[in-house]
């Protein structure tokens, strides 16, 4: 039987936040923190393959993942075991609690509302998802793409423009799929959320301030840097080459 997947970053951050947790209580498999812990991860909306759904992200492999947490902060104690991504984030957060606590929740609070969990679901995957490179991980990412595709405010940032300019341009290079392509292109552009990921939560609702509207280029390059690029930072990139 295959093994079970490499632990995400999404799990990783979950994880450490309870090790780092001043409450945490002990490391073993009766801990209450531990086992809560383990059915969440279990619970999560990633697109991981599960070769032996029984141990997956059980109650014991927590509690082994929270040992190798204990060996990066006190080398000779806890477990040897762990990964180039957990001491990559170990070692990233160890200084940086309360950043690692906010984030924990919002993963947290976004896959505890079915609604919001579902439409997570449903997000297709992409070479940040497959890549597991965002720093915030791919639940908070694929929320940000939950934000920038609710048809109603998008409905009304596009009749917004409309009003104001006359046509639907890209706020980075300009591009208009009328003009390009004639009637097929009428009315069709994409929306981007502004709002760094960091700040993204589940709670907050998108206001037409927080959608700039893109043709499917930029945007794709928006997301290829979530973390750095703004609209402005794109577009200037464009005048320097």
């Amino acid at each position: 039987m295959k093994s079970n997947p490499k632990w995400h970053r999404d799990e990783i951050i979950l994880a450490l936040d309870l090790y780092f947790s001043p409450d945490r209580g002990s490391i073993d498999r009766r801990n209450r923190k531990i086992i809560a812990l383990s059915e969440l991860l279990r619970s999560l909306p990633l697109d991981l393959e599960r070769p032996d759904p029984m141990k997956f992200r059980n109650v014991n492999g927590v509690a082994r993942k929270l040992a190798n947490f204990m060996s990066l902060e006190s080398p000779g104690k806890g477990l040897k075991s762990y990964s180039k991504l957990d001491e990559i984030l170990f070692n990233e957060f160890k200084d940086k609690k309360d950043q690692l606590k906010k984030l924990a929740a919002e993963i947290t609070n976004a896959v505890t509302d079915p609604s919001i969990k579902n439409e997570i679901l449903h997000v297709e995957e992409d070479e940040q998802t497959v890549e597991d490179s965002v720093e915030e991980g791919s639940i908070l990412y694929k929320l940000h793409k939950v934000r920038e595709r609710v048809p109603a405010i998008i409905k009304l940032k596009k009749e917004e423009i409309l009003k104001k300019k006359g046509k639907l341009l890209c706020e980075v290079c300009g591009f208009d799929f009328y003009d390009s392509y004639g009637d097929i292109g009428k009315g069709f552009i994409e929306c981007h959320h502004k709002t760094p990921l960091s700040k993204i939560t589940a709670s907050t609702k998108t206001s037409l301030k927080d959608l700039a509207l893109v043709c499917s280029n930029c945007h794709r390059m928006l997301h290829k840097d979530i973390n750095v690029l703004s609209i402005e930072g794109l577009r200037e990139r464009m005048t320097r080459v």
